[in-house]
């Protein structure tokens, strides 16, 4: 792999990162935290969307994160010819 094509690897990695993380902390800080008043207004499955949030969605929301950044970089692995 040529320097070029690992700078502009690592430069979309970081770019998946820091967009996955941004998702994970609106939801886990935005949701559970500062908009739980707002979000309390709604019931989810018999319980408050802001509970529900701050206790099991923003750990709902990271699983789902992880299997995104897992075919995320596979498919950047796919197109440098880095996966075996």
């Amino acid at each position: 792999m040529k320097i070029s094509d690992q700078n502009s690897y690592w430069k979309t990695n970081l770019k998946y990162l820091a967009i996955l993380l941004t998702i994970w902390f609106v939801v886990s800080y935005g949701f559970g935290i500062i908009l739980v008043d707002e979000l309390n207004a709604i019931r989810m499955g018999g319980f408050k969307l802001g509970f529900w949030f701050a206790q099991q969605g923003s750990i709902y929301v990271f699983t789902i994160l992880i299997f995104v950044y897992i075919r995320l970089m596979n498919k950047l692995d796919k197109k440098y010819n880095l996966d075996s």
